[in-house]
This record gives C-alpha cells, sequence and structure tokens, in this order.
C-alpha cells in the first residue's frame, strides 16, 4: 500500500472557488487525498493551491448540472479503485430576479434546479451505496438558511435549498446504521463569487456585509467530522435568523426576504 492510497479519500464538488474551495483546504490539511469537481477553469488554480497541502490531488473539469457530468465525475471516483471517505456535494448556482418577469429566463432557472438539485441526487444514488455497504464514510450537502424562508426574488434557488435540507436529514435517517453519517452546512451570506453570479450586487443581501468562506468551510469540517446532523455556519446573525423562522409563519419571513432581496433595494 502507498503512502497516498493509505491516505483517506475526499470528493469535493464545486472546489474551485469559495466554501468548496476553502472545505477542500480543510481535508488536505487534515490529511486527505482530494478528488475536486467544478466546471471552471480556476479549478486547476484551486488545486495548485490545495495540493500544496501535501496532499494527492486531481480533478475532473465536467458540468454537474448535465447528467453527463455527473456520469464522468463518478466514472473518475471509480477510476480510482479506493473507497470514498468523504463526499461534499457542494456545487451550486443561484439567480436573482422576478420570476415571473423575463429577466430571469426559464433556462436559468432550470439549470438551478439541474445543479443544485438533480444533480446532488445523482451523484449520491451513484456513490453513497458503496459508502453504505463499505460501513464507513462522511457526506456533506451545501444547503443554505435561505432553506429555512421563502425566498422572493430567488424563488427556484431557496426552494433547492430547502430540497437538499430536507433529503439530506432523511438520508441521514435511512443511513443512521450503516457507520455513514450525513451532516448539511447552512450558510448565511457568504464572501464568495455567488453574489455576482447570481446578480444580485444591487440587492441588501448582496451588498451587505459577508461571512469568511474559510470560517464557514471551518465550521462545517469541524460538524461533519463530529457527526452531526447539520450546523448553521458563520455569524451569529445566521442562527439567529435560522431560530427565528422556526417559529415564523411564512408570510412574514417571505416580505421579509423581499426587502433584502428585491432587484434595487442596495440603494434604498
Amino acid at each position: 500500500m502507498t503512502e497516498s492510497t493509505a491516505r483517506p479519500l475526499a470528493v469535493v464538488t464545486g472546489a474551485s472557488t469559495g466554501i468548496g474551495r476553502e472545505f477542500a483546504r480543510c481535508l488536505a490539511e487534515d490529511g486527505h487525498d482530494l478528488l475536486l469537481a467544478a466546471e471552471n477553469t480556476e479549478l486547476a488554480d484551486a488545486a495548485r493551491e490545495v495540493g500544496s497541502q501535501s496532499s494527492a490531488v486531481e480533478t475532473v473539469r465536467a458540468d454537474l448540472a448535465t447528467a453527463d457530468g455527473v456520469e464522468e465525475l463518478a466514472r473518475r471516483v471509480r477510476a480510482k479503485g479506493r473507497p470514498v471517505d468523504v463526499l461534499a456535494i457542494n456545487a451550486g448556482v443561484g439567480v436573482s430576479g422576478a420570476f415571473a418577469e423575463a429577466e430571469t429566463s426559464l433556462e436559468d432557472q432550470l439549470r438551478v434546479v439541474d445543479l443544485n438539485v438533480r444533480s446532488a441526487v445523482h451523484l449520491a444514488k451513484l456513490l453513497v451505496p458503496d459508502m453504505a455497504a463499505r460501513g464507513r464514510g462522511r457526506i456533506l450537502f451545501t444547503s443554505s438558511v435561505a432553506a429555512t424562508t421563502p425566498g422572493p426574488f430567488q424563488a427556484v434557488y431557496g426552494a433547492s435549498k430547502a430540497f437538499l435540507q430536507s433529503f439530506s436529514q432523511a438520508l441521514r435517517e435511512e443511513l443512521k446504521e450503516t457507520g455513514v453519517t450525513v451532516t448539511a452546512v447552512l450558510p448565511g451570506p457568504t464572501a464568495t463569487e455567488f453574489f455576482a453570479r447570481a446578480r444580485m450586487l444591487d440587492t441588501k443581501i448582496g451588498a451587505g456585509p459577508k461571512d469568511d468562506a474559510g470560517e464557514v468551510a471551518r465550521q462545517a469540517y469541524a460538524a461533519l467530522k463530529a457527526g452531526r446532523d447539520s450546523v448553521v455556519a458563520g455569524s451569529l446573525r445566521n442562527r439567529v435568523q435560522a431560530a427565528v423562522a422556526r417559529f415564523t409563519p411564512e408570510r412574514f419571513l417571505a416580505a421579509a426576504h423581499r426587502r433584502m432581496a428585491e432587484p434595487g433595494t442596495a440603494r434604498r
């Protein structure tokens, strides 16, 4: 057995930037070899940076919003001939704007569903059975505090994150006798490229304070290692928001979110 194959293997999607990149760094620092997946060219830079932590790092450039992209990633995982110890399903995308208006296309909205929801289910279905059969492993889903409230002007994105939260906790219950744990991380607004890509820089959320992606990733990794069901990561305001949402009627939550996420609110 080589030094590399003696180390545990972690698979991280959405690993080129933001929380995914920082989570990969946590794994590398803790002695994991890595298979990192993302669609964009920044993935190579992330691999070089994370690889400096003395871990073996491989990359898969694939569009996980497509079935072919997910199948290619799973093929590359299986080709390694090594068990997956950590599976971090982190890839996600958002889109901002009024659902009923032309500013948001059907194509953009369906891509949110394809990447955030369908690809998460697809990849989990391909890789989790082997983890369960082996009786060991840890799974992380990146949800969001957006899962705790209806999200006007982020309607599909918020619903996709609510799906991931529900799916992760259901899967956790199914796997509780197998030795495989499932953890959901619920970040709040975080300093990543998300808000620019989602065209949210003119909203109060997009222009407001952000948590550090590295700190969010460290909190997520601590929760994963501890086998926790979920963690609201980042600042205290995120935990307060999640707690308040449990007892507040959804119509009030939706109205409050509108004041933060409606385009143009950054100037009001």
